[in-house]
């Protein structure tokens, strides 16, 4: 990957809704060429998807929660059991692994307590579980689905004597 590679990268996190016309104008390269580089990164699963970033508010979705769980078993049984029923709940957003004091951090997002307190109940009869601590979030002071791009990942094609269109 290079600087325009880069430089498609942030456009695509920041409004993937673009015509190819228009991103290949910002990064300097026709449309046909734009194009190939933008499947290319999808064909190589840099950019996993595109989509539309939805405001929980507005669809009724306010409450977020995280919720830290402290494994009841370190097997790959019980591994594979919580981790199939986690996701296939709806309302987990990010399920991740962790080192540290807690085994798996859950984001979670439900409309109200009421819908909050189901999900837990779904949650603790999904495999035996040691402590479930949950964190309710009061306001949001940051949210970003755009990822930093360090430029020690993209080649400078400048430095190389390659052309923008390849």
């Amino acid at each position: 990957m290079d600087e325009i590679d880069r430089h498609l990268l942030e456009i695509l996190q920041t409004d993937a809704s673009l015509s190819v016309a228009e991103m290949a104008e910002r990064v300097g390269l026709s449309p046909t060429p734009c194009w190939k580089r933008i499947q290319k990164l999808e064909s190589t699963g840099v950019v996993r998807r595109r989509v539309a970033v939805l405001d929980p508010n507005r669809i009724g979705m306010g409450l977020s929660v995280f919720i830290a769980v402290e494994a009841g078993d370190h097997t790959p049984d019980w591994l594979q059991r919580f981790s199939a029923a986690v996701v296939a709940m709806p309302e987990v957003m990010e399920l991740c692994r962790m080192a540290g004091q807690v085994d798996y951090m859950l984001r979670v997002v439900v409309a109200d307590m009421t819908e909050f307190d189901a999900f837990y109940k779904r949650l603790i009869e999904a495999a035996p579980l040691k402590n479930v601590t949950s964190l309710f979030a009061m306001e949001q002071l940051k949210l970003t689905t755009a990822y930093p791009l360090h430029g020690n990942v993209f080649r400078d094609r400048r430095a190389t004597g390659e052309g923008p269109e390849a």
